[in-house]
């Protein structure tokens, strides 16, 4: 388990740095200039040099890819003359546009991105696990069906026209919650459920019917195996085999699925909190493109795809620990 571990950490870090190499070199070393994508469109000649002695893009492109790799372990000096502004560690960047250090922009989003995606995700995984075991365990029965056609609805309805329905059923013409607006968890925790409730579920429709199909293809697979039916020889109850053997044969593999989809209700997010007026890391997003503020999407993608890998390794070992098919050695 030690080695198994060991192992799986170090890919992580492997995986991690070649990444951040992906990114800084598409975004630094692509044809163009940074600085300027840095700097905005409205910066002038002197402004532009300032810039890109502070991004260091004066050096040489090894020294470039080393000091951004230390401003992330270590922190970094965005210095030109008297000027000295400090990153600390992690250091994604330095946003000139909005003079503040991206991580800084980051963290200030990040409440709020995290309450939407994970609390979508819960949602998915609790909705979807929950409907792929009973529509197995009634197979050929009009619940199956039922839960058939919605999942099948679900999965081929795009999260922005399940967002504007939702509005315009419980906001505009019900009139029993209001238009989302953030309210923090340490505020009031039932205003921040209430004003997430329908970002949620926009979110997590799509995946759960996913998850739904998954759950269900794995609780028929382990039913149908032969220590089942030798269990149900010797008079175990249906609810123990259920609760023992088909619950685990449905969640090892939406423990892979879920490390896969994360990335996809990160990218689905952005357009919800667009959508919803969430001020989270994926309205930051967009604004920084529609700005070409070149740091902060950068930060952006680094910080997405850190999420997505670290959400990979612990499904492994989730997976691992679930499943004792997989050997650990």
């Amino acid at each position: 388990m030690i080695w198994f571990l060991t192992r799986r950490v170090l890919a992580t870090v492997a995986v991690l740095l070649v990444m951040s190499a992906i990114v800084y070199g598409l975004f630094y070393l692509m044809p163009g200039d940074p600085a300027v994508l840095a700097c905005g469109k409205r910066c002038g000649p002197e402004q532009l040099d300032v810039t890109r002695h502070k991004l260091g893009l004066d050096q040489a492109v090894h020294l470039q890819y080393w000091h951004f790799l230390e401003g992330l372990v270590a922190g970094r000096d965005y210095s030109s003359g008297p000027d000295v502004d400090h990153c600390a560690a992690p250091c994604l960047g330095y946003s000139f546009q909005s003079d503040q250090p991206v991580t800084s922009l980051l963290l200030d989003r990040l409440p709020v991105s995290a309450s939407l995606t994970l609390g979508a995700l819960l949602l998915a995984l609790v909705a979807g696990v929950g409907a792929g075991m009973l529509s197995a365990l009634r197979r050929g029965t009009l619940v199956e069906r039922l839960i058939t056609g919605v999942t099948l609805l679900g999965f081929s309805t795009p999260v922005f026209l399940i967002g504007l329905v939702l509005l315009l059923v419980f906001c505009a013409w019900l009139k029993v919650l209001p238009f989302p607006s953030y309210v923090p968890l340490t505020r009031n925790p039932a205003e921040w459920a209430r004003n997430l409730v329908l970002p949620w579920c926009a979110l997590a429709l799509i995946e759960a019917a996913l998850f739904a199909r998954v759950a269900r293809a794995g609780t028929l697979e382990t039913l149908a195996e032969d220590h089942v039916r030798t269990f149900r020889a010797y008079g175990v109850s249906e609810r123990q085999v259920v609760r023992r053997h088909a619950l685990r044969g449905a969640l090892a593999p939406v423990a892979t699925l879920t490390a896969v989809e994360l990335a996809t209700i990160i990218v689905s997010a952005m357009l919800t909190e667009s959508m919803f007026g969430l001020p989270g890391i994926g309205k930051l997003a967009v604004e920084s493109t529609t700005s070409v503020d070149l740091p902060v999407i950068v930060g952006v993608t680094l910080l997405s795809g850190t999420a997505v890998v670290i959400a990979n390794a612990a499904a492994d070992l989730l997976h691992a620990a679930i499943d004792p098919r997989v050997k650990l050695a």
